[in-house]
């Protein structure tokens, strides 16, 4: 039984994923850049760039956002001598077409090659790290397995482990005992993060209500790096914990992502 081909219900994706586009007229912080996935699909991605010798994440966000909300967050990330460059999901933002976990997935790997070609093309450090916030982690995890070696890190926010098993069965979509839950199918993030060998940062809040702390825990737990990290938000949920814990958030992800510069 394939596990995307169950999730990829209408029922389920209808809860997994909310596209929204983006608004009209172009970012003053940030530059768009167009990926085509396959012919007649494009992908949008913002760059949001504080110099080409600096490091570069690459950034898969959450449900419900998109690339442009990061223009209000970038700065954070800048100020602390990092480039970001968020890309979005099909349907998202300036996005074509319809997503689905599979399209998602097989989309991250593209989005990854093109994205490292294009910066390299324009001279950026090679020093990448890929990043996924709640939804995202699927596309980071699945991404840093197949690219370790081009890879500097992993950074994993408000991650699942079992690939939203918990809150799936809580609201009634698919119950906990489904048998594409079993171990084996190569499907779940901890069964990917197994093997992942390069250094990995995984930041949760401690009161998430999505997405419960025992999965960032389970994460950490099953990585295959020598080198991981688990930073906790005292107090934070799954939409605060950026806020609550800023200056302990973005210090930790600095300090992870410098310490690595080549």
């Amino acid at each position: 039984m394939d596990p995307l081909e169950i999730l990829d219900q209408p029922h389920i994706l209808a809860f997994v994923f909310h596209p929204r586009k983006a608004p009209e007229g172009s970012s003053s912080l940030g530059r768009d850049l167009m990926v085509e996935v396959e012919e007649g699909v494009r992908i949008g991605c913002r760059l949001y760039e504080r110099g080409k010798d600096l490091p570069t994440i690459i950034y898969f966000h959450g449900n419900g956002e998109i690339a442009a909300d990061y223009d209000g967050i970038a700065p954070l990330y800048l100020e602390r001598g990092m480039n970001l460059l968020v890309a979005d999901y099909r349907g998202y933002g300036r996005s074509d077409g319809t997503p689905t976990l599979r399209l998602i997935l097989g989309d991250a790997h593209i989005l990854f090659r093109e994205l490292r070609g294009a910066l390299i093309e324009e001279g950026f450090s090679p020093d990448l790290f890929v990043m996924g916030r709640s939804l995202g982690s699927l596309c980071a995890i699945e991404v840093a397995k197949d690219h370790q070696e081009e890879l500097r890190g992993l950074i994993i926010e408000s991650g699942s482990a079992t690939n939203f098993r918990w809150l799936l069965s809580q609201l009634g979509l698919l119950p906990f005992d489904h048998p594409i839950w079993q171990e084996g199918k190569g499907f779940f993030n901890r069964e990917k993060i197994r093997q992942i060998s390069i250094p990995t940062l995984i930041i949760h809040a401690e009161r998430d209500s999505l997405i419960p702390l025992d999965e960032a825990k389970l994460l950490y737990e099953s990585s295959g790096a020598s080198r991981r990290e688990l930073l906790i938000i005292p107090g934070a949920d799954h939409n605060d914990l950026m806020w609550m814990g800023r200056e302990r958030y973005f210090s930790r992800l600095a300090d992870f992502v410098h310490s690595l510069r080549s």
